[in-house]
């Protein structure tokens, strides 16, 4: 696997990703992906009525449409989450914009939720073979603001409700314009009255998470923290990519526009992610943002991590950066 990871990164990043992703899925297809992974043990873990083979997952972002779904979930992880998935197919922001920084290990992109649309989505995640758990991180149209923009979060509920095993509201990508706007107390206590209104009318009594900034101020954070554990969803996914660009070293990327995320995320997301659990302690938090090593895992979970996700440190590591955490 090093061999090809090698390979993949002599490509630029999109299309490195996306030869990667294809890759894995002609390994699986001719059933040759066991010769080339450890089977790892499940661990077993539960919460919110989810079993989870174990507790490291991918984040949102590595398989935006589930396209990949069944050799992703040979590779060990205890969960998938797909998406972020819109209403209607877009095509996202002008290239280039992904950039990689493999000696800091670290990711810039400003993506802007390209995909193909929740219908597609939607029909993978029907023909799936895999057993495992898979979230759905859903979002809003580019094009979509103020009432619209919510009623784009309820139409992707809706028709993912019967194939996700949970939900993800991603209010915090930095690459659609206004988006996160929607941090505001007004704006947040809107959505999530929304979400929980739908909800109910169409039964979805399945985890709800909000996926925050790490960018916000502390106490807007503290504020919608005490709105999610008021309402009836289940917590937090703690954090997405920050605009902060005080941990990068190299200094080129320092104007480069876009969500930052591996090993400069580290710190700040985790010190969040503490910080929110002492002083919420029954909201369930998945930690993501900078998990490149074990020992990073680790200190997810003790800081309050029910489960954690890895995005950037697969791109970075590639498969066997699954091992290196369970085994």
């Amino acid at each position: 696997m090093n061999i090809f990871l090698s390979i993949f990164k002599l490509f630029p990043p999109e299309i490195s990703h996306s030869i990667a992703l294809n890759s894995l899925n002609i390994l699986y297809k001719l059933k040759l992906l066991p010769f080339f992974t450890l089977k790892l043990k499940n661990l077993h873990y539960e919460t919110d009525g989810l079993i989870f083979k174990n507790r490291l997952g991918t984040a949102a972002g590595l398989d935006k449409n589930g396209d990949f779904i069944d050799c992703l979930g040979e590779l060990g992880f205890g969960f998938l989450e797909v998406g972020t998935v819109t209403p209607l197919p877009q095509i996202g922001n002008p290239k280039p914009r992904v950039f990689r920084l493999l000696k800091e290990q670290a990711v810039i992109n400003r993506l802007g939720f390209n995909n193909k649309g929740i219908d597609h989505l939607v029909k993978n995640l029907n023909n799936k073979k895999y057993n495992g758990v898979v979230g759905v991180n859903i979002g809003a149209n580019k094009e979509s603001a103020d009432q619209k923009r919510i009623d784009d979060y309820l139409e992707c509920l809706r028709k993912v409700a019967h194939v996700a095993d949970y939900i993800t509201i991603n209010i915090s990508s930095p690459n659609t314009p206004g988006l996160r706007d929607l941090h505001s107390e007004e704006n947040i206590k809107k959505l999530i009255s929304s979400i929980q209104t739908e909800a109910k009318i169409i039964n979805f009594v399945k985890p709800i998470f909000l996926k925050i900034s790490p960018d916000e101020s502390f106490e807007l954070i503290k504020i919608i923290a005490g709105i999610i554990e008021e309402s009836s969803l289940s917590g937090l996914i703690v954090s997405n990519t920050t605009i902060n660009r005080d941990e990068l070293k190299d200094k080129k990327y320092q104007l480069v526009k876009g969500g930052l995320s591996g090993a400069p995320l580290m710190n700040k997301s985790t010190d969040l992610l503490k910080n929110i659990k002492d002083l919420y302690p029954d909201l369930t938090l998945i930690g993501a943002g900078g998990v490149m090593s074990k020992s990073d895992y680790d200190k997810k979970i003790v800081s309050g991590a029910s489960l954690v996700q890895i995005y950037t440190g697969f791109i970075v590591k590639g498969p066997k950066i699954v091992e290196d955490i369970l085994l």
